[in-house]
C-alpha cells in the first residue's frame, strides 16, 4: 500500500491542528505504521489549512467525503450531536472507521454509534474526547488492562480549572470568567464549562471503559462552580485544602457513583496541584494503585496529538489488513450496575454558615448536626463580614450520607440566628 487515505470533516481549530500535526510528523508517522499517511479529502466551509498538504480536495458539504472510495479512515470534528451523528452513523455505514474528538456525541450517542460499528465490522475511536492530549481512554483500554478499577478523579475541564485557580487569588467567579473569555478559555456561553456539563460528557466516557458499564450521562451528578466564592477557597486554604471541579467515577459495594461538583482535596494530593488550564486525570487500580495522567486537555495540537493516535492505530490496522487488532469498548457482558443517586453518596463535608454574632449559636449547629449522628472534625469560626454582618462558621464533617446532610442543612438552615443559606462542598481524600 503507498499511503493510507485520511478523510477528515471539519477544519476549525481542531482539524488544522490535525492537518498540520499529521503534515510536520509526517516521516515519524509513516516510520511507525509502516506507510505514510494521507490527507486526501476535507469537509469544511472554508480552507484554514496551516501547512503545506499538497494536493487535498476540499468540499464544502461534508456529506461529499462519504462518496470518496479511496478513503480508509473518516475523522469527524465538526462538534454537535445532530449533524456529527448523522455524518458518523453514514461513515460507518461504508464499512470505515471512524475518529471522532467529540466528546457529546459518544457520551449521549455512543452506545448506538458502537453498536452501528459492530454491525459493520469497524472501529469508532475517540481518544480525543477526553482530557485533549492526555492518553487516558488508551491507559484506560490497555495500560490498565489487568486491573479492576476503583475510582477515577479528574480535573477534566479547563475553562473550570483555571477560574478556581485564580479565585484562590480573593478574586471573585464573575471577574475571572470576562478574563477567561477575553483569553480564549471559555465560550461566550460559559455554560458547559462552569456548570460542568462538559466535565459530564467526559465523565460517562471513563466510566464505561473502566467499569465495562453502559454510556450512562443521563445518570451523572452534575453540580458547576458559578456560586462558589473566593472566601470558600481562602478557607479551604487555611484548613489544608484546595477547591478543584472534580469529575468522580467510584465503584462501590452498592453500585457507581457518577458525579461532577467542586470538592476539597487536601493540598498535598497531587490534583490539588494541578492549576490553570491543564487537565489531569487520576486513577486507582486494584493492582497498580493510583496512579496520574497530566497534560494540555484543550488546544489545538493537543487534542490533534490524541485524533491523530487513533488514526495512527487504524493505518496500522488498514496496513496489515486486521491482523493488528484494536481493543475497543466490549459490546456485549456489559455490567448491569446501577448507578446511584447522589443521595445514596457519602462525603465528608465543608459546611460554611453564615450566622448572626449570638452566644450559644455554635452549639445550636452541632445540636443540629448530632441529630443526624453527623461528627464534626474540625471548625473555623471567622470574624464579622463588612457587609452582611454575618459570622461565618466553617464547619468539616465526617462521612455522611447525603440525604441525612440535606435534612440537617434545613434544620440549620431553619434557625432564627441563621443568615443566608448554607455553603456545602463535598471533601475527597483520594488516598494514594
Amino acid at each position: 500500500m503507498r499511503s493510507v487515505k485520511v478523510g477528515i470533516a471539519g477544519l476549525g481549530t481542531v482539524g488544522s491542528g490535525t492537518v498540520k500535526v499529521l503534515c510536520e510528523n509526517a516521516a515519524e508517522i509513516a516510520r511507525r505504521v509502516g506507510c505514510p499517511i494521507e490527507v486526501a479529502h476535507i469537509g469544511a466551509r472554508s480552507n484554514r489549512l496551516g501547512c503545506e498538504t499538497g494536493q487535498i480536495k476540499i468540499s464544502q458539504d461534508i456529506f461529499d467525503l462519504l462518496q470518496n472510495q479511496d478513503l480508509n479512515i473518516f475523522v469527524e470534528l465538526i462538534g454537535g450531536t445532530t449533524t456529527a451523528r448523522e455524518w458518523v452513523l453514514a461513515a460507518l455505514a461504508t464499512g470505515k472507521p471512524v475518529v471522532t474528538a467529540n466528546k457529546a456525541l459518544i457520551a449521549e450517542h455512543g452506545s448506538e454509534l458502537l453498536a452501528k460499528a459492530k454491525t459493520h465490522k469497524t472501529y469508532v475511536l475517540f481518544e480525543a474526547a477526553v482530557a485533549g492530549g492526555i492518553p487516558i481512554i488508551k491507559t484506560l483500554r490497555e495500560g490498565l488492562a489487568a486491573n479492576k478499577i476503583e475510582w477515577i478523579a479528574g480535573i477534566i475541564n479547563g475553562t473550570g480549572n483555571f477560574i478556581l485557580s485564580e479565585m484562590l487569588k480573593d478574586r471573585e467567579f464573575s471577574e475571572v470568567l470576562i478574563e477567561a473569555q477575553s483569553l480564549g478559555y471559555a465560550e461566550a456561553d460559559p455554560t458547559f464549562d462552569v456548570e460542568g456539563t462538559d466535565a459530564a460528557h467526559k465523565l460517562t466516557i471513563l466510566a464505561a471503559i473502566a467499569f465495562g458499564m453502559p454510556l450512562s450521562f443521563d445518570k451523572v451528578y452534575t453540580e458547576g462552580i458559578s456560586r462558589l466564592s473566593s472566601l470558600d477557597l481562602l478557607y479551604a486554604d487555611t484548613l489544608g485544602f484546595r477547591i478543584k471541579h472534580l469529575g468522580l467515577a467510584c465503584r462501590t459495594a452498592e453500585g457507581v457513583e457518577l458525579r461532577v461538583h467542586p470538592t476539597l482535596i487536601p493540598k498535598k494530593n497531587l490534583l490539588a496541584k494541578v492549576d490553570g488550564v491543564m487537565n489531569a486525570v487520576m486513577v486507582k487500580g486494584n493492582a497498580l494503585g493510583p496512579s496520574l495522567y497530566y497534560g494540555a486537555g484543550a488546544g489545538s495540537l493537543a487534542t490533534a496529538s490524541a485524533v491523530v493516535a487513533d488514526i495512527v492505530d487504524l493505518a496500522r490496522a488498514v496496513v496489515s489488513k486486521g491482523a493488528y487488532r484494536i481493543p475497543f469498548l466490549a459490546y456485549e457482558h456489559l455490567s448491569d450496575v446501577p448507578v446511584l443517586p447522589i443521595t445514596r453518596v457519602r462525603s465528608a463535608y465543608y459546611l460554611r454558615v453564615q450566622v448572626q454574632e449570638q452566644p450559644g449559636v455554635l452549639a445550636h449547629v452541632a445540636q443540629v448536626l448530632s441529630g443526624f449522628e453527623i461528627s464534626i472534625e474540625a471548625i473555623l469560626q471567622k470574624s464579622v463580614h463588612s457587609q452582611t454582618g454575618l459570622v461565618s462558621i466553617i464547619i468539616l464533617t465526617q462521612p455522611v450520607l447525603e440525604s441525612d446532610l440535606n435534612e440537617a442543612i434545613r434544620k440549620i438552615e431553619a434557625l432564627a440566628e441563621t443568615g443566608a443559606p448554607v455553603i456545602r462542598i463535598r471533601v475527597e481524600t483520594l488516598s494514594e
